[in-house]
C-alpha cells in the first residue's frame, strides 16, 4: 500500500489533521491509521464536548493560539456540516474572597488572548446560574458545547470521499523503518509505504515516536478523569457550564458542572493515576502500563511533590460522599441521589522527566531538511 502521507491515530486531532492536509494538498494521497475498528474511541470518545476558548492558556502558546484559531474553525465547520453545537457560554467561579486573586490572573490571560469575557458579581452570577455558590465569577459567553464523535465521523467521512484517501481501522503500527526516498509503517494487516507520518497517536504518542526513531522529550502518564451524570429531576439546578477558579499549579480544571449537547449534564471530573492508558473502569488494570508510569523517574518527582493533591483525588475516587462535597462547593443543593455514574475518561499527560506537567504542545520532528513536497527548500518551510 502506498500513499504520500500517513496519519497514525484516529481522534480529533488526527482527523482535523488529515482534513486539513487534504484540503490544502489535494494532489496529496493520505491515510489514517486507526487501531481500534471505529473512530474516536479514547480521549476524543470520553470527553465532555466543550468548546473551550482559550482562557486558561499562557498567552503566546501554542495551545493558546490553536485553541483561539481551532475554536473558531470548529464552529464554521459545525455550521457548514449542521453538527448540532451551541455557544452557551460559561462562567468561573471565585468561591470566596481568597480566590479572587487567581480568578482576575485567568481574566487577565482571557484579555491577553483576545476572548470575549468579563467580571460579573454574585447577582449576575446568579442571573446566569441560579444555584451556584460564589462571590464574583468570569462570564465567558463565547464558550460552547459540541459532540466531537459527531464531527470526527462527519470528518472520516470527508476525507474518504477522495479514492486516493483511506481510513484504516483495526490497522495497529507496530514497526517504522525510514528510507532513503520515505518510510515503511508495519501494521498487524500490512505494511505502508509513505513520504511523510504525522503522528497523532494521543495515550501512545510516546510509543509512536520511539518506534519513529525518536526519543520522546516527555513521557505520557494515563490520567483518568472520573464523571457522575446529574438525574433529569436535578439538571434544573445547572443551566450551562460552571467550573472553579483552577489551581494554577496543575494542568486540570477541578470538578465542574458541564450541560451536554444532548441535554445532560455531567459533573466532574477529578484526576487520579489511571491503571492503565486504556484502562477505564475503576478495577481496570494494565500491568504494562502501570509499570511504565510507576518506574519513570518523572512521575516520581512529580507525586513527591503533589502527593497531597494526588491523595485527595483518589479519596474522591473511591469515596462518593467526598466527590460530592467538592461539587456542593459550586452548587450546595447537590445530593448525593442527583447523581449516577458516567463513563471515565483518560487524559494524555506529558510530564517530563524534571516532574513537570507539560502545559503546551511538544511537536518532534525528524526529517527537518529533506525536500518538501511543495518546493525546492527544506521541509518544514510551507509543510511544517
Amino acid at each position: 500500500m502506498k500513499v504520500d502521507i500517513c496519519i497514525i491515530g484516529g481522534g480529533i486531532v488526527g482527523l482535523a489533521t488529515a482534513y486539513q492536509v487534504s484540503q490544502k494538498y489535494p494532489n496529496l494521497s493520505l491515510a489514517v491509521i486507526e487501531k481500534e475498528s471505529s473512530l474516536a474511541k479514547h480521549q476524543t470518545g470520553h470527553n465532555s464536548g466543550v468548546l473551550h476558548t482559550g482562557i486558561y492558556y499562557k498567552p503566546g502558546s501554542l495551545k493558546a493560539v490553536n485553541c483561539r484559531n481551532g475554536k473558531k474553525a470548529m464552529e464554521a465547520f459545525c455550521k457548514e456540516q449542521g453538527i448540532e453545537h451551541e455557544l452557551c457560554g460559561k462562567i468561573i467561579v471565585a468561591l470566596n474572597e481568597e480566590e479572587i486573586p487567581r480568578m482576575l490572573n485567568i481574566f487577565q490571560r482571557g484579555q491577553e488572548n483576545g476572548i470575549d469575557c468579563k467580571i460579573i458579581s454574585r447577582e449576575e452570577m446568579l442571573e446566569i446560574e441560579p444555584h451556584v455558590a460564589g462571590v464574583q465569577a468570569i462570564h465567558v459567553p463565547e464558550c460552547g458545547i459540541v459532540n466531537y464523535k459527531q464531527v470526527c465521523l462527519r470528518l472520516g467521512e470527508l476525507i474518504a470521499t477522495k479514492e486516493e484517501n483511506k481510513l484504516l481501522l483495526g490497522y495497529t503500527v507496530i514497526g517504522m523503518q525510514s528510507r532513503t526516498d520515505g518510510l515503511i509503517i508495519t501494521t498487524n494487516e500490512a505494511e505502508i509505504e509513505c513520504k511523510h507520518v504525522i503522528n497523532c497517536a494521543g495515550l501512545h504518542s510516546d510509543r509512536i515516536t520511539r518506534l519513529g526513531g525518536q526519543k520522546p522529550p516527555a513521557k505520557i502518564i494515563p490520567f483518568k478523569g472520573e464523571y457522575y451524570e446529574l438525574e433529569k429531576q436535578a439538571r434544573h439546578l445547572c443551566n450551562n457550564l460552571i467550573y472553579p477558579v483552577p489551581d494554577p499549579a496543575f494542568p486540570f480544571l477541578g470538578v465542574h458542572f458541564t450541560r451536554m449537547i444532548d441535554g445532560s449534564v455531567e459533573c466532574g471530573p477529578n484526576a487520579v493515576l489511571a491503571l492503565g492508558r486504556e484502562a477505564y473502569g475503576k478495577f481496570d488494570l494494565n500491568l504494562r502500563d502501570l509499570f511504565e508510569s510507576l518506574t519513570y523517574l518523572g512521575f516520581q518527582k512529580m507525586a513527591m511533590k503533589h502527593w497531597k493533591m494526588g491523595w485527595g483525588e483518589m479519596w474522591r475516587s473511591y469515596n462518593k460522599g467526598a466527590f460530592v462535597k467538592a461539587l456542593q462547593k459550586l452548587i450546595p443543593e447537590i445530593d448525593p441521589k442527583h447523581l449516577t455514574s458516567a463513563p471515565a475518561g483518560i487524559r494524555a499527560q506529558a510530564v517530563s522527566p524534571e516532574g513537570a506537567m507539560v502545559d503546551d504542545f511538544l511537536i518532534e520532528d525528524n526529517e527537518a531538511d529533506h525536500q518538501c513536497l511543495q518546493c525546492p527548500l527544506p521541509c518544514r518551510h510551507c509543510f511544517p
